[in-house]
């Protein structure tokens, strides 16, 4: 009799892959789980129950066919199971590993729901792909046919690189601008090494190179570059820029350091890790190493703020939310690395005012005075003479923090969102000490508009482009918008769904246009 491939997870456990020790990963930022071995990953993917009803499949934002690779997993059919998994998905081996699965696919799957634990979809789908890169079985974009119509993509995150590659496979001439100096977004420069190690971004930057895509870093829009320079130059343009404007505190006192944005403190710790120099950085200003460290914030960019600050070597880390556990927007799973890791959460509380060290009058050498009184026989300001004293100026030194006040909070009524609305407990206020305070309240849109100096684009009330939600287009003929910059700060995945869209969009309609031309 055949032996049964699927339905084992009656006789057979969850099991994620192993885990670095807490002490291990807090000394790295390298990626906190170890590799499912082959035989492990078919045992984990046979427990599948292959329900005729998919619901992890169907609370995928891009529909992943996750059954099917599942079962093609289990089967020993590791191939087979990359190329239907990257059917639907441009970067399956990025979302693997930085999708919230425990909110989306995992957290709906059917027999989680009846009590044996959920199939490790996330870890499995890492281990294929891979799998994939390493038997080479990724290769560049070999367009069948080229076309001559161009699009220009402005943003290099998840949403523009997934349509730059859907695009690109379709023949279109592909250029995607970006400000910074490397193409990724914020899986570059906003989420850490533990949860994305940057080579995994970086080969995948260098595929769609080699597969004809046009990279054209450090264009500001705007500043370097006009937004009508780049609509000139090509058929389409697609908006892809994400959000990076921080919700800021309603406290008046901020003191002038040690108060700092999430995305700011990241960046830096990023751009470490690729190897940069920061000088902020190196003066100690977004370095948590030896301080007290408290963030503010509940979600997933608070979590990877913590965190960072661990392995920066802070002497304490506590993270302020002002409602409770349940009701926290981050991953659970992130909270519970937190936890290991030595990070203390503060539920239900909120901060309402700094406290910091009054600004002082530092003495600092004059150079000028230096050079004098040494005799500056080089003419480089600098004296001669090392024995002879410098003269000083007073130079005022700027306020730090060194302290928050927290207000003790309970939960109210519901608000809109369904979600109870955090009360203030009048009298319950206490003094947290702190030597660097992260915000990490979430992102807003800048003003697109005024920025680029551009005419007839809709925004919402909110600041977001205005856009189609099913097409992707804008109210400017021949422009598109995707992402963060349409939905407000939301998932990588729901960018990644986006930008394939849109890439379907502009490709009908730029096939349609040349049929007419053509007519």
């Amino acid at each position: 009799m055949a032996t049964q491939t699927m339905l084992k997870f009656v006789t057979v456990p969850r099991q994620m892959p192993d885990k670095r020790t807490a002490a291990e990963r807090a000394e790295d930022f390298h990626e906190i789980y170890r590799e499912f071995a082959d035989a492990k990953a078919k045992e984990q993917a046979s427990r599948c129950s292959q329900c005729g009803v998919p619901y992890c499949q169907s609370h995928c934002p891009l529909h992943n066919n996750i059954p099917d690779w599942l079962r093609l997993t289990a089967e020993g059919r590791t191939q087979e199971a990359y190329l239907r998994a990257q059917e639907t998905n441009t970067f399956p081996e990025i979302c693997g590993r930085i999708c919230p699965q425990d909110r989306l696919c995992e957290g709906n799957c059917v027999i989680e729901q009846s009590g044996h634990g959920t199939v490790t979809i996330g870890a499995i789908e890492k281990y294929i792909t891979d799998t994939a890169w390493d038997e080479g079985w990724v290769q560049p974009i070999r367009p069948a046919a080229e076309r001559a119509e161009s699009v220009g993509i402005i943003g290099a995150g998840p949403g523009g690189l997934a349509a730059a590659d859907r695009l690109r496979r379709m023949g279109f001439q592909v250029t995607v601008y970006d400000r910074h100096d490397r193409a990724g977004g914020l899986l570059i420069y906003g989420i850490p090494g533990f949860k994305l190690e940057k080579p995994v971004v970086e080969r995948r930057n260098r595929l769609l190179e080699e597969g004809g895509v046009e990279f054209v870093l450090g264009a500001d829009v705007g500043q370097t570059i006009s937004f009508d320079a780049i609509r000139g130059k090509h058929d389409a343009v697609l908006i892809a820029t994400g959000v990076y404007q921080t919700r800021d505190l309603d406290i008046d006192n901020a003191p002038e350091r040690g108060v700092v944005r999430a995305l700011d403190y990241l960046t830096a710790s990023n751009r470490v890790d690729l190897g940069d120099e920061v000088p902020d950085f190196e003066d100690g200003e977004l370095n948590a190493a030896g301080k007290r460290v408290v963030v503010i914030g509940g979600g997933d960019t608070a979590m990877d703020c913590v965190r960072t600050a661990i392995r920066q070597g802070a002497t304490s880390v506590k993270c302020l939310y002002r409602r409770d556990r349940a009701n926290m927007p981050g991953s659970q799973r992130e909270v519970q690395n937190a936890e290991e890791e030595g990070v203390e959460f503060v539920w239900l509380s909120a901060p309402n005012a700094f406290a910091g060290h009054a600004p002082g009058v530092a003495r600092k050498a004059d150079e000028g005075a230096v050079a004098n009184a040494g005799g500056d026989l080089s003419g480089d300001g600098v004296g001669d003479n090392p024995t002879l004293a410098p003269a000083h100026v007073p130079v005022e030194t700027p306020s730090r923090v060194n302290g928050l006040r927290v207000t003790r909070m309970r939960l109210g009524a519901p608000d809109v969102s369904g979600r109870q609305s955090p009360e203030p407990i009048e009298g319950a206020d206490y003094d947290e000490p702190a030597d660097l305070v992260i915000k990490a309240l979430g992102f807003e849109p800048e003003d697109i508009p005024r920025l680029w100096g551009v005419e007839g684009l809709e925004v919402t009330r909110w600041g977001t482009i205005k856009a189609d939600f099913r097409t992707h287009r804008t109210s400017l003929p021949g422009v598109w918008a995707v992402g963060d910059i349409v939905r407000g700060a939301s998932l990588v995945v729901w960018a990644i769904r986006d930008g394939r869209e849109a890439a379907d969009a502009i490709a009908a309609e730029l096939a349609g246009a040349s049929r007419l031309a053509a007519e």
